[in-house]
């Protein structure tokens, strides 16, 4: 709960006095979009590249919201009414994430754990919030608010209570940016992923994405925990650059956390064995794919950070995040299985796709969308993804302009046509595939988020 005096304060606004709001006023929520405000709320009018939050003020008024964050020069075109509190700042983005780092640092005992890279930043968040709730009141950041502007919301659902936040921090866009980010949420312990072909197009070069990526663990104090994938180059590479711990994970046994004896059960699940100081722990995951494999050695490396015990960790890893297979896997019409990895795609998470994929009973389809903000790599990604898909899939599905690219690519390699089917939506390709899925099939769906895939999930989907 806020106060307004606290949003005056986080931010360094003022109060139109023309709008005063109501006294002691109590906020539960801020939102940035005005279909989710309510009586609570404040309405924070971001600037936009297309539209301004400001046009939306009355919208988030009629939905309840009883305060809005706007700017200096903003005129309502009709008064707002005699309850409503208006503050006022010269930059509302700014505002927001001041009002964000200022709200974090009310709360000084509290463990954060951020994590960025290329790939698997939401699964490795959604199952390290998981094996960390096995210990803790746990915070984690919601779906993908992991921006500039979703940080400091995820940031603002901090309550007394937490003892540990989990946040997903993005970034790409531009150089600094990891830095502002961390700036916001001050995690202890920092987790890198990998380096991989993701956010090329506004990067240039791998290197200048490993830079880019290395602004978290530059930003954690030396009191906390650097966690970075020693299978990875590139972020093995920044374990000089960082003034806290660094701790490695891998599946070298040169990592400080390493795996071997790996053995996919499909959809039930992975077997490894996991070696920390000597020991070695064997594990059932409930994670689908080999690759997941370092999603758990990064919850395991960073629940240790914030001081889980391994007993405790053990547990966690294989019981804290039961729901995981079911949030992935879903029934289909027809009687097939879908396996739901539409939140987002490069080239590397596809190949591990489908490399699951490979594991399953025919019959095998893979719907495949654009993978996005590849730059230089765009052409060349696809046709990997493609030849793979050939190897794989018994059909394939591609979908958009750069879905053509592995359509056509997998033409070339000896697929024939009646097993390849080109969509210029989603909605075409669910009604293709609902004409000819036979039963029993396994279907993969994944392309990158702009593509909005979890559309053809929901439409082949039996309702539960």
């Amino acid at each position: 709960m806020y106060t307004l005096a606290d949003i005056v304060t986080g931010t360094g606004g003022q109060v139109d006095p023309v709008y005063p709001g109501a006294a002691h006023l109590v906020l539960r929520e801020v939102v940035i979009d005005s279909r989710k405000a309510g009586p609570g709320s404040l309405f924070v009018a971001l600037p936009g590249q297309v539209v301004d939050g400001h046009q939306f003020i009355a919208d988030a008024l009629g939905h309840g919201a009883q305060a809005v964050l706007a700017r200096t020069d903003w005129e309502p075109a009709a008064p707002l009414g005699a309850e409503i509190a208006v503050v006022r700042v010269a930059d509302t983005l700014r505002a927001l994430q001041a009002l964000a780092t200022w709200w974090r640092s009310r709360f000084p005992a509290l463990k954060v754990v951020g994590i960025t890279g290329s790939i698997g930043k939401t699964s490795t968040k959604e199952y390290t919030a998981a094996v960390l709730a096995t210990c803790y009141k746990v915070l984690r950041s919601e779906g993908n608010l992991n921006s500039e502007t979703g940080l400091p919301l995820s940031v603002l659902h901090l309550r007394a209570e937490h003892e540990v936040a989990v946040f997903e921090l993005g970034g790409g866009a531009w150089m600094g940016e990891l830095t502002a980010l961390a700036a916001i949420a001050q995690p202890q312990v920092g987790v890198i992923t990998n380096v991989s072909h993701s956010h090329l197009a506004s990067m240039g070069t791998l290197e200048n994405l490993a830079q880019h990526k290395a602004e978290l663990v530059r930003a954690l104090p030396p009191t906390g925990v650097a966690v970075l994938n020693y299978d990875d180059e590139l972020v093995r590479g920044m374990a000089a650059q960082s003034p806290a711990r660094v701790v490695t994970y891998g599946l070298d046994p040169a990592a400080n956390i390493w795996a071997d004896e790996i053995e996919s059960s499909g959809l039930n699940g992975v077997r490894c064995t996991l070696h920390h100081n000597g020991e070695a722990l064997h594990l059932h995951l409930p994670l689908l794919g080999v690759h997941s494999v370092h999603t758990a050695l990064r919850a395991a490396a960073a629940g240790e950070a914030v001081g889980m015990n391994w007993k405790d960790l053990v547990i966690g890893l294989q019981t804290g995040e039961a729901q995981q297979l079911r949030l992935l896997v879903a029934r289909g019409l027809n009687e097939t299985t879908l396996i739901d990895d539409s939140y987002n795609a490069n080239p590397a998470s596809t190949l591990a796709a489908l490399n699951l994929l490979l594991e399953l009973p025919h019959p095998r389809v893979a719907v495949l969308g654009d993978m996005l903000e590849l730059g230089l790599y765009e052409e060349e990604g696809h046709i990997k993804v493609a030849r793979r898909a050939v190897e794989v899939v018994d059909r394939l599905v591609v979908v958009g302009p750069l879905g053509r690219l592995m359509g056509e690519e997998a033409l070339r390699c000896g697929m024939t046509p009646a097993r390849v089917f080109f969509a210029l939506t989603n909605a075409q390709a669910i009604e293709y595939l609902r004409r000819v899925l036979a039963p029993g099939s396994f279907v993969l769906v994944k392309g990158s988020h702009g593509m909005h895939m979890e559309e053809i999930v929901e439409g082949l989907r039996v309702p539960v």
